[in-house]
């Protein structure tokens, strides 16, 4: 029987840019995959954002997880304030996220890194390891946080940088990763912007060739309970 995964994202398309490949990975190899959405990406934008694009934006989502196979059932959305999660108390953010975890009870999570500059990245962060707390029986074992270009390769030196210590080879699902990144091709941006296609494949190539891989993604293990 395979694993229960779930994936805590900020925006759609971070499921894509930061776990696309290890979530192709799960489903080849027979997991589960959920995943939370904690906003809908648009809302801060200055031009005119209203349910329609919302709307747009969440058929996007599910396009692009169905590339991953990843099916519609398993796509949570929630309606925090996007880049402006700030707005809202953690305690009503790790809420939403505990009551995820009480109904679908997964294995292993993946979420941002701490030290994102994006703001609904961080506080996406701090609430789930919040809602992880590590008490007794907790169903939650393995807890990583992964990249994504344009926010964790920009993080401030008072942060505390992204170092992987934990390489997944996704030699053969960063076709996928692509293909499913073009779903969202609106969000990405022209050569040698870090949210370009040119950048994500590089950065699976300079993963995956530090540790001897075609392609990888990266992740920093912030718990692993055996």
């Amino acid at each position: 029987m395979g694993k229960k995964v779930l994936v805590v994202c900020a925006h759609p398309d971070d499921e894509v840019l930061g776990v696309g490949g290890m979530i192709a990975r799960h489903i080849l190899l027979g997991d589960e995959v959920n995943i939370m959405f904690m906003t809908d990406g648009l809302s801060s934008r200055d031009s005119v954002v209203n349910s329609d694009s919302i709307n747009f934006r969440r058929s996007l989502a599910y396009k692009a997880c169905a590339v991953l196979g990843v099916g519609v059932e398993s796509l949570t959305f929630f309606k925090f304030s996007d880049n402006s999660m700030d707005k809202h108390t953690l305690l009503d953010i790790v809420k939403s996220i505990e009551s995820k975890i009480r109904d679908y009870s997964p294995y292993v999570i993946y979420t941002h890194h701490s030290s994102d500059l994006n703001i609904d990245h961080r506080l996406t962060y701090q609430a789930v390891m919040t809602a992880c707390r590590p008490v007794p029986q907790f169903c939650v074992k393995e807890i990583y946080s992964f990249e994504v270009l344009s926010s964790t390769n920009w993080a401030t030196a008072q942060h505390n940088n992204f170092v992987p210590n934990y390489y997944v080879d996704i030699s053969t699902t960063i076709e996928m990763k692509i293909k499913a990144l073009e779903v969202y091709d609106n969000e990405m941006r022209k050569y040698p912007n870090a949210r370009s296609y040119e950048a994500i494949k590089a950065l699976s190539l300079y993963r995956g060739t530090t540790v001897g891989y075609k392609s990888a993604e990266a992740f920093f293990v912030e718990r692993i309970l055996a």
